[in-house]
């Protein structure tokens, strides 16, 4: 049942992403096209809730679903099973969710 809903949470995730991928490259090259400095960005971000919001999704996608594909490659590669490995992603999806709701913060508030 566990690896069901695993499954079903990557890709929905994986669905989620896909979007905001895409949507972060764009603004990226409208930022490098448009010759927009560290500072013009971070001025056009502080205080702004739609990015903050957009950015919060993101961060939340990639914390659901890179721990879980890490999770799949080491029972692939390595045969490590059972609590420890359960235990070992979800602290690694807790760490990239604290980095970046960190990172959000510092680039929205």
């Amino acid at each position: 049942m566990l690896e069901a809903r695993l499954y079903l949470m990557q890709r929905a995730s994986a669905m989620l992403l896909v979007p905001l991928v895409l949507a972060h490259l764009v603004m990226i090259l409208y930022a490098i096209e448009g010759g927009l400095s560290a500072a013009e960005i971070l001025g056009r971000t502080r205080g702004n809730m739609l990015w903050a919001a957009f950015y919060g999704l993101f961060v939340t996608a990639v914390a659901l679903h890179a721990p879980i594909g890490l999770r799949n490659i080491l029972r692939e590669w390595t045969g490590w099973r059972g609590r420890s490995l359960d235990l070992a992603t979800l602290v690694f999806g807790a760490l990239l969710f604290g980095l970046g709701l960190r990172a959000v913060l510092a680039v929205t508030a």
